[in-house]
């Protein structure tokens, strides 16, 4: 009887020795690649310093993993921005600009933030942000800060929620103190 209850309790300090495991950025990048892509709702809130109330924007996206990300604005008037592997790609009003994002390492950065992040590409993360994380597998916290000087004139800090492989809500503040916040919803696949 009492060696069980050893025994037992035993097993017990080992399951919270289990549950209180640090949990990392490689923990993260790793469940963030598992991630099989699909379609996502968003609602984009602009807050800027000459509003005084967020400017709304909604629309959805799709992401087919490792390199094409489809965000699709629906309102306040249709926009759709394409990013396949090295071209970006804004379509509005009928009217379609392309640039190859090797010509333009700074948007580089800014757009492989999101894109690296939903792959789960830590080395590419790392070429032009420090790093950092907090929180655990089901409420995370990633953080991402530029590196560039070029890009930090403009963008103070990228901020990325989350739970476990699923991106909830980026946040970006630019250096003017202007930010936008993007709450995105996963919509379920049948």
């Amino acid at each position: 009887m009492i060696r069980r209850f050893f025994t037992g309790l035993l097993l017990l300090g080992f399951t919270a020795l289990a549950q209180a495991a640090p949990f990392d950025i490689d923990q993260l990048m790793a469940a963030l690649s598992r991630n099989p892509g699909g379609k996502a709702t968003f609602v984009e809130k602009r807050y800027l310093a000459l509003l005084d109330w967020p400017a709304v924007a909604t629309g959805e996206m799709t992401y087919s993993p490792p390199d094409r990300l489809e965000r699709r604005l629906l309102t306040p008037q249709v926009e759709t921005m394409i990013l396949d592997k090295d071209t970006l790609t804004l379509e509005r009003d009928r009217r379609r600009m392309s640039i190859r994002l090797s010509s333009k390492p700074e948007v580089a950065a800014f757009v492989d933030s999101i894109r690296s992040t939903l792959a789960g590409d830590r080395a590419a993360l790392e070429r032009s942000y420090k790093i950092a994380l907090s929180g655990n597998m089901d409420a995370w916290v990633l953080s991402l800060v530029p590196k560039d000087k070029r890009i930090v004139e403009m963008l103070q800090r990228i901020k990325l929620s989350g739970v476990r492989d699923q991106v909830l809500v980026i946040e970006y503040l630019q250096a003017d103190g202007d930010r936008t916040e993007m709450t995105i919803s996963p919509v379920a696949t049948p």
